[in-house]
């Protein structure tokens, strides 16, 4: 079998990200050579994800070239996004900064999902108007979900937010809900523009949030029922409910964003937003492991995995 050549890059890019992430770890546990594997493996992981197929005397020549093009086609979205992954890569060196990172890269990833829905490439976006009118919506209906969850127990079940790192918007901290516009949007493209499955997908995310969160202090669970991570089954049945309903709502307001591609097209230059979500599959699953929970990392690393596999089929299907 043939392995597709966008495949071998994103393969190869994300082992060089290993290798840094293998360095991180060293640089933790007090060895000062775990600066080499990071210095090599970020710089090669962007190398590889432009020119992994083509390793090799053809490897430099395409690498430029690329790299070139890469530049004349890169747009806004784009930058905000490589920022959101930028501010992740010194969490593990700077633990104690996890608050002031976590928050400054959702707020980048939100900044991304804005221009993304604004868009610079013509059709199939909505325009600055209604993309910070979609933007509002999801971040104050997710706003709203925590604070009366936070306070009633529905829709997710009995949880605080006492004692979350600021800054917060009355007693909710801010990183929530500018986290369910940009990820119930990168749910909602990666399930095709259906909102059903733009649900589980949030849900399966919400896998790896629990343990990362509550082991940073962000929430507490204090459920009669828990399931996993101290959150019940009543809490994840709530994440499909809620980002179902977020999502319904964002392709019925912006529905050029989620117009399916006909059969035979060839996908858009400019990419697409829900490349979030298998960011995610390999960000999550390493913080896990940073915070000392490599069973919950495995967890993660299945339920998110079993996600992207869902939206695959059922886009193909």
């Amino acid at each position: 079998m043939t392995v597709p050549p966008l495949l071998w890059r994103v393969g190869l890019a994300f082992a060089a990200l290993g290798v840094a992430f293998v360095g991180a770890l060293l640089v933790m546990a007090g060895q000062r050579g775990g600066w080499l594997p990071i210095a090599l493996g970020l710089p090669l992981s962007g190398a590889l994800a432009l020119a992994g197929d083509r390793l090799g005397a053809g490897f430099g020549p395409t690498l430029r070239g690329r790299a070139l093009a890469l530049a004349n086609r890169t747009r806004p979205w784009h930058a905000w996004m490589a920022l959101y992954v930028a501010l992740k890569i010194p969490v593990p060196l700077w633990p104690g900064g996890f608050p002031a990172l976590g928050l400054a890269s959702t707020a980048a990833l939100f900044a991304s999902a804005l221009w993304y829905a604004a868009g610079c490439l013509g059709g199939g976006r909505v325009g600055w108007a209604r993309a910070a009118g979609l933007a509002a919506l999801a971040f104050l209906a997710g706003w709203g979900a925590e604070l009366l969850g936070s306070h009633t127990g529905f829709p997710f079940g009995r949880y605080s937010y006492a004692g979350a790192p600021g800054p917060l918007l009355l007693g909710v901290p801010l990183i929530v809900p500018l986290g369910w516009f940009a990820l119930t949007l990168a749910a909602t493209r990666l399930a095709g523009g259906r909102p059903v499955l733009a649900g589980g997908l949030l849900a399966l995310w919400d896998v790896g949030l629990e343990p990362l969160m509550t082991a940073q202090g962000f929430w507490t669970w204090s459920d009669p029922r828990p399931l996993w991570a101290g959150a019940p089954l009543q809490n994840f049945l709530g994440w499909w409910a809620v980002g179902g309903l977020i999502a319904w709502a964002l392709t019925r307001l912006g529905p050029e964003l989620f117009a399916r591609r006909p059969q035979g097209r060839r996908p858009e230059q400019g990419g697409d937003f829900a490349l979030a979500y298998p960011i995610e599959t390999f960000f999550l699953p390493g913080g896990l492991v940073l915070v000392g929970r490599p069973a919950e990392a495995g967890v993660t690393l299945l339920a998110m995995g079993l996600g992207l596999g869902l939206a695959r089929a059922v886009r193909r299907g």
